[in-house]
């Protein structure tokens, strides 16, 4: 469709943040993890560590995780991901990091003596040095204790988000988080004792019987703790979720002014805004010296039940589902899998030249920083619009501009990332994801 087309649509079609969507993989013929990686640079990867464990589901949660394991599961599956690393290490050899993050689920999740299990056993058979990379973990009020923090402090953990999603408990309770306004301030109180250097805080807008007015409440006191980013997330409500089995919806959907209002509060108190959900404080630390990355092109390695992997080529990762008996499933059969398994590759999708193309300009344009048309040719040798000329319909209808060589949404683009992103979608991943059969 042209982009004219959809100007009067909801803006908020879909969250951008891969492409291709998980939802495009499909079962591949085996190939080994060296065979994959072969033609790929082994010098500065992020890795990304999958911990699939939550002490509830939230309402709005459509990640891969499940909830209050037995402890032998847990111990099982970190015996499998040490043997997953094992299989990495014998398959490529010495690899070199630049980035590293573990999320889930709840990383914090595991205990004090489980988290310091995961950095030691990603030292032994990774080399990973925590303390000389961004390294990032993802934290919950209910998980963030004194002895977990210690253990990220001790290992180099130089970022902490923390779900909050609103600090006005009804609004908390309705989107089906138990949490208390006393114990998400007692955590946020635990991660700055532990001198962390960034506190990143996940609000959501558009949350059940929310207003403009609740929805700057909640930011205000978020503002309260000086975070060095916030994230502010436009609620979606996903298949097979709980607010989706409660039938929840929007009478008036007002989670467009929630995110002008979110954005212009931010802006006003020194806020950068890096994309449609990211905004750095100007108090945040320096990361110009920090190693080298570029989402847009280097590799990722992602290690455990549920985690990606990105070749130029090809991304892969296990199965995937959101609901509760298909997770637990997958699980399973991830904690059996042998030293060989684990050395394969078997599920994914073909990543062509021009799908490469496409990522490239969709990672690049829904930043604030925008497409750099030099640094897409360095990489293609091609021009991005006779790739895709669908970037001048952002031109034509005013949501992008063109300036000293580099695409940038302007703010009536920006806000509209969820609808950009899917709609520069190829035909033939649009269909993949379409066909897919979600469980």
């Amino acid at each position: 469709m042209h982009l004219r087309e959809y100007a009067n649509a909801t803006p908020y079609m879909g969250y951008s943040y891969s492409y291709p969507h998980k939802s495009a993989y499909r079962q591949l013929e085996p190939r080994s993890l060296r065979e994959v990686w072969a033609d790929e640079a082994h010098d500065q990867l992020f890795l990304y560590l999958h911990i699939p464990f939550c002490e509830m589901r939230c309402g709005f949660c459509n990640l891969f995780t499940t909830t209050n394991p037995n402890e032998s599961v847990v111990q099982r599956y970190l015996a499998t991901l040490e043997l997953q690393m094992q299989a990495l290490h014998n398959e490529l050899g010495a690899v070199q990091f630049s980035r590293m993050a573990i999320g889930g689920g709840t990383p914090t999740y595991l205990s004090a003596s489980e988290l310091e299990q995961l950095f030691s056993m990603s030292q032994r058979w990774l080399g990973v040095n925590s303390r000389a990379i961004p390294l990032s973990v993802e934290t919950s009020p209910h998980t963030a204790t004194a002895d977990r923090m210690a253990i990220l402090a001790q290992a180099g953990v130089d970022r902490v988000s923390i779900g909050v999603q609103s600090f006005l408990d009804h609004e908390a309770h309705a989107a089906g988080r138990a949490q208390r306004r006393p114990e998400v301030e007692q955590a946020l109180a635990t991660v700055r004792a532990a001198q962390i250097p960034t506190l990143n805080i996940d609000l959501i807008y558009g949350l059940p019987n929310q207003s403009v007015a609740t929805w700057l409440e909640s930011l205000e006191i978020g503002l309260q703790w000086r975070p060095e980013e916030l994230y502010l997330y436009p609620l979606y409500v996903r298949p097979l979720t709980g607010l989706d089995r409660r039938g929840t919806g929007w009478e008036h959907d007002l989670r467009l002014e929630c995110y002008r209002a979110g954005r212009e509060r931010l802006l006003a108190a020194g806020y950068q805004q890096i994309s449609m959900r990211m905004f750095r404080a100007a108090h945040a630390p320096d990361d110009s010296q920090a190693p080298r990355y570029c989402c847009q092109t280097d590799g990722m390695l992602g290690l455990g039940a549920g985690a990606r992997s990105y070749t130029r080529k090809l991304h892969y990762s296990s199965d995937y589902a959101v609901g509760a008996s298909s997770v637990r499933q997958i699980i399973q059969n991830y904690n059996q899998r042998s030293l060989l398994d684990l050395s394969q590759v078997d599920y994914g999708c073909v990543v062509s030249s021009t799908e490469q193309r496409r990522r490239f300009v969709i990672q690049s344009l829904l930043q604030v920083s925008g497409l750099d048309t030099q640094a897409y040719r360095a990489q293609f040798g091609s021009d991005v619009l006779a790739d895709l000329s669908q970037i001048n319909e952002l031109i034509e209808i005013g949501w992008a501009e063109y300036q000293h060589g580099i695409y940038q949404l302007t703010p009536a683009g920006l806000e509209r990332s969820d609808l950009i992103g899917p709609w520069l979608y190829s035909p033939q991943i649009r269909q993949l994801s379409a066909e897919f059969i979600l469980r």
